[in-house]
Parts: structure tokens; sequence; C-alpha cells
């Protein structure tokens, strides 16, 4: 018999849609700057890509998708995608850095609210495992492709995205927060065990974000023996 958690996040139907943040055009936009009509036109299609790779990479894998099926989702002619992007790779990379770009200032936040590495670690699970479970764009992309989800790593944002953490190690070693341990390592550790439970997670029947959060921050914080003994049902 499965032991499911009282306090268990919602199922994968029940993981509700948020809206997407614009691109990075629109985000570095200066606040009132009136933008014109092909300023506007550029942004929307990039978006329309983008949006229409998301549903195509989660509905047939990004293995199985071409550039075709993305087009298509768009109604935009084939030259207009080329114009923005050159491959699936770079569209996937795209998605990728926006998903980076949309987390980052929530983990700055908690950068700033937490006292020590500890509450920071605390803090920056509970918000990517939140992130993870309630936003259906990344929640199915990852459901659809977990594979290349590990394997690109190495886009800007995400790359920045891990430099900060590891700025943020250096700044607690610094302030004799944290012993002098290679804070490469260890950001290396932190963003892997995210990464692998967060896989892991999303394909639970019982999504639950609490849960994974305090796993890994036991782990990374006292190690396995301070992990919670998993429970087992009984027939």
């Amino acid at each position: 018999m499965r032991q499911v958690a009282t306090d268990a996040g919602p199922r994968m139907s029940e993981v509700k849609e948020k809206p997407l943040l614009t691109s990075l055009t629109a985000a570095l936009e200066p606040a009132g700057k009136p933008k014109g009509k092909r300023e506007l036109t550029k942004l929307n299609n990039r978006e329309a890509i983008l949006n229409s790779a998301r549903e195509v990479f989660a509905e047939l894998g990004y293995g199985a998708t071409t550039v075709r099926d993305v087009i298509r989702k768009t109604g935009l002619a084939s030259g207009t995608f080329y114009n923005y992007f050159k491959s699936k790779e770079e569209v996937f990379e795209a998605i990728m850095d926006d998903g980076m770009r949309r987390i980052r200032p929530r983990l700055k936040a908690d950068r700033i609210r937490s006292r020590n590495f500890e509450e920071f670690i605390r803090n920056a699970y509970a918000t990517y495992f939140d992130y993870l479970a309630t936003d259906k764009h990344i929640f199915r992309m990852i459901r659809g492709n977990q594979t290349w989800f590990r394997v690109r790593m190495d886009t800007p944002e995400i790359l920045a995205g891990l430099e900060e953490i590891r700025e943020y190690i250096d700044e607690d070693i610094r302030d004799g927060n944290l012993p002098p341990v290679d804070s490469e390592y260890l950001m290396a550790a932190v963003v892997g065990i995210a990464t692998e439970i967060g896989d892991r997670m999303i394909l639970r029947e019982e999504i639950d974000p609490k849960a994974a959060a305090q796993f890994a921050t036991s782990l990374v914080l006292k190690g396995f023996e301070a992990l919670p003994l998993k429970v087992t049902g009984k027939k």
C-alpha cells in the first residue's frame, strides 16, 4: 500500500497555469518607454514561437519535435521562425534561459531575507520546488523532456544563475557563516540535488514540494544521517 503525504502538493491535473513573463527584451525595457509597432511585432513573434515550442516539446518530446512542428503551431511563416532561431536547439535553450530568468529574482529575494547560508538553502529549495510544482509550462516540459533538461545546463542565463549561487557561498565563507569549503563543489552539489530531486518529484502522482525541499535541505546541511526515515505502507 502506497503511503501518501497528507500535506502533499497538487496532482499533475491540478497544476495551475501561470502567465508567462515576456521575453528578455521586454523585461529590460525601461518602464513607461513606448514601443514601436515593429518592436511589438518582433516581441510578439518571438513569444509566439517560444510558447508554441513549449507546448510541442511537452506533447511530442524534444527528440521527436521538428522545427516544422513548432512553426505549424505558431501559424507564422517558416521564414519568420528563422529570423529568430536557427534550430529547435536554439529554441530549447531560449526556453531554458527564460525559466532561469523567471526564478532568479525569487532566489535573490530569498538571499536577501536569509540571515545565513542555512536559511538561504532552506528558502531557495522551497522556492525552486514550488516553482516546479505550480508552473504548468515548466512542469509539462520537464515531464516530457527530462533527459534534455539534465544536459542543457550551459545556457548563458543558467550559467549566470549558478555563478550567483557560488558567490552567495563565497560571501558566507568570508563572513564566517560557513567553513572554508570548496564553493564550486558545494554549488554543484546544491544545484545537482535540486535538479535530481525536482525531476523525480515531478514524476510522482502526488507532488509534494514541501517534502522535497525538506529532504534536500536536510541532505545539504546535515548529510544523509539527518534525513527523515522513509515511511512504508503496511498491509
